[in-house]
C-alpha cells in the first residue's frame, strides 16, 4: 500500500467508528452534549445544593473542566482496547500497519472531544471568564492527552489480543479513576503532599488542572505542569510502541 493508501484506510477507519458510535441513536451527536451536562447538574445540586461546598468558584464550570478529559480519556481507552480485536476480519485481510487500527479508535473519539471542548468553551464564555492569550495552550496539552492515549491504548489492544481480561481490567480501572482524578473535588495540601505520587504524573489530573488553570484562572499553565505531562504523555507513547511491535507478529494466531 502507498502512503496516500494509508491515510485514505485510516480516515475511512476513524469515520466508521464515529458512525457505529452513534448508528441506530434518534439524538446522535447530541448525545456528546447531554452527557456531560446532565453529570455537571448532577454534581452541582449535590456539592452545592444537598452538601453546600463555597470554597470552589463557578463550580459547574470546575466540574466540566474535569469531565470532558474523563470522557475522552475513558472512551477512547475503551474502545481502543478492544479495537484489534473487533476488527479481526479486517486485519487479517487488509495489508496495513496494525497501529492504525488503536489509533484510528482514538482519533474517532477525538471528533467526540471536539463536540465537548465546543460545550466547555461556551460555559466558560457564559461564566464570564473571556477569552484570553493562554487559550492558545488548549492545543498543546490536548495534543499531549491525545498522545497519551493513543499510547496506553497501544498497550491494552495488543494485550486483549492475547488475554481477553484485559477489556474488564480496563474497564474496572476507568470506573476506579473518576474517583482518583480531582473532577468535582480540589484535592486539599495535605492530600496533595501525601499522594504527590498519584497527581504528579497523571495525565490525566494533569490535563484537568491545566484547563482549570487556563480557562478559570486565567493563567497559564505552570511549566513543570507541562514538563511532567509531555514527559509521562511521549514516554507513554514510546511504550506503546514498543510493545505494540513486538507483540503485532503473533496476532494472527490469536484472532
Amino acid at each position: 500500500m502507498w502512503k496516500g493508501d494509508y491515510i485514505f484506510f485510516l480516515e475511512s477507519m476513524v469515520m466508521k467508528d464515529f458512525k457505529i458510535r452513534y448508528r441506530n441513536m434518534s439524538l446522535g451527536v447530541f448525545w456528546s452534549l447531554l452527557n456531560p451536562l446532565i453529570l455537571m447538574a448532577v454534581m452541582t445540586f449535590v456539592f452545592t445544593v444537598l452538601t453546600p461546598n463555597n470554597t470552589i468558584q463557578y463550580f459547574p464550570l470546575f466540574v466540566l473542566c474535569g469531565l470532558v478529559p474523563y470522557n475522552f480519556f475513558s472512551v477512547a481507552w475503551n474502545s481502543g482496547t478492544v479495537s484489534i480485536t473487533n476488527n479481526a476480519g479486517l486485519i487479517k485481510r487488509v495489508p496495513v500497519p496494525r497501529e492504525v487500527v488503536p489509533i484510528s479508535t482514538v482519533l474517532a473519539a477525538c471528533i467526540h472531544l471536539l463536540i465537548q471542548i465546543g460545550l466547555l468553551l461556551a460555559v466558560t464564555l457564559v461564566y464570564g471568564r473571556g477569552i484570553n492569550w493562554n487559550w492558545l495552550y488548549l492545543p498543546v496539552v490536548w495534543a499531549l492527552a491525545v498522545v497519551f492515549v493513543c499510547g496506553i491504548v497501544l498497550v491494552t489492544s495488543a494485550l486483549d489480543v492475547y488475554i481477553r481480561d484485559i477489556r474488564y481490567v480496563v474497564e474496572s480501572f476507568v470506573t476506579v479513576l473518576f474517583w482518583s482524578v480531582p473532577i468535582f473535588y480540589y484535592p486539599s495540601a495535605e492530600i496533595s503532599q501525601r499522594f504527590s505520587y498519584v497527581f504528579d504524573y497523571n495525565p490525566i489530573t494533569a490535563l484537568i488542572f491545566a484547563l482549570r488553570s487556563i480557562l478559570i484562572d486565567g493563567h497559564a499553565p505552570p511549566f513543570s505542569l507541562l514538563a511532567k505531562f509531555a514527559l509521562v504523555s511521549l514516554g507513554m507513547f514510546g511504550i506503546g510502541w514498543f510493545v505494540f511491535g513486538r507483540l503485532k507478529s503473533r496476532f494472527f494466531d490469536y484472532l
